[in-house]
């Protein structure tokens, strides 16, 4: 039923082609467990993540998008309560703490302060979380993201150390490493030039057939985005239209293709987590006007679309499908 809803093959009533911007990416399991989460029931939660294993990219897909769905209800806290001693239960409580705190910042309005002591608890929930489940990487994933709300960043050193705790558990973890990213933008507590250098010289180590490569076009949309915001009332930004296609961008977009889906098993299925990192280079493909490398990419992504980055450059529905259509895919 949950898939007829969503238009069976990214087809609407009418035959055209419908984009699903389904958060989970096809992740049945995870949207059962975010249901169930809504209803008040932990238990399915639970089994979803002991199941989820140390398969790390899932997991950290998997927590991440239910601590959204934990944030506006008490259903982690109910389970914190009945079983006090699963680490699994600490590890999305931190992360739903992070989330509560960006949502809190996120009402306050850009620019206000954030109560330092409500993202200390978040810090010590992440804390708390790393020393429940020593192995798994997503209580330091939360860090690095809630980093980004004290006034003035966090110490250079402590960020650090908690990057290499990241690292040591999971080397590649794209999520982490996005969340550093975003940390070094010039949006929030660095520049243009540190986003960049920090993406390169991830990308520069990733091992082939890893999505960490895209962290380059991350930042291209970080770029765009911080710079269309600024523009805002006062006309074009000088040189913007060829913020996708000049060629350092091109030949970065090309350097991503040939390191993660050159490097990827030939055949082998999109997962879930790999689906919003995939729109990114889908989007600048498109954007880029590589045609070949874009039809691929859509090919790949099917129906399956994000709203980031597409949100960031028009209607994220309008561009999806008017894409694919010049493309040939239709």
């Amino acid at each position: 039923m949950a898939v007829r809803r969503r238009r069976v093959l990214g087809r609407s009533r009418t035959g055209r082609f419908a984009p699903d911007f389904d958060p989970d990416f096809g992740d049945r399991a995870l949207t059962e467990a975010r249901h169930d989460i809504v209803i008040g029931r932990w238990q399915g939660v639970r089994d979803l993540l002991a199941a989820t294993g140390d398969d790390w990219a899932r997991r950290t897909h998997r927590v991440r998008l239910l601590s959204h769905a934990a944030a506006g209800s008490s259903t982690v806290e109910t389970w914190r309560a009945a079983e006090p001693g699963n680490p699994d239960a600490a590890v999305l409580r931190a992360a739903t703490e992070v989330v509560r705190v960006f949502d809190a910042a996120i009402a306050a309005g850009r620019g206000a302060a954030v109560d330092r002591a409500r993202v200390d608890t978040a810090v010590a929930a992440c804390r708390s979380a790393a020393e429940a489940a020593p192995a798994d990487p997503m209580p330091w994933v939360s860090l690095l993201s809630v980093a980004r709300l004290y006034e003035g960043g966090v110490p250079r050193r402590e960020l650090r150390y908690w990057f290499d705790e990241l690292r040591r558990r999971d080397p590649y973890n794209t999520e982490g490493h996005v969340q550093v990213l975003r940390y070094l933008s010039a949006r929030w507590h660095g520049t243009h030039g540190a986003m960049y250098d920090f993406a390169r010289d991830a990308a520069g180590v990733a091992p082939p057939g890893s999505p960490l490569p895209v962290l380059v076009q991350v930042a291209r949309v970080e770029e765009y985005r911080y710079i269309a915001e600024g523009a805002l009332g006062r006309g074009p930004v000088r040189g913007f239209d060829q913020h996708w296609k000049h060629e350092l961008a091109v030949t970065e977009l090309r350097r991503t293709y040939d390191r993660w889906i050159g490097g990827r098993e030939p055949g082998a299925p999109v997962v879930p987590e790999e689906v919003g990192e995939l729109n990114f280079l889908a989007h600048a493909a498109c954007y880029a006007g590589q045609v070949e490398s874009a039809r691929e990419l859509m090919g790949l992504l099917g129906a399956r679309a994000a709203w980031v980055p597409w949100a960031y450059t028009g209607d994220p529905r309008e561009q999806f499908v008017r894409f694919r259509e010049g493309l040939g895919i239709g």
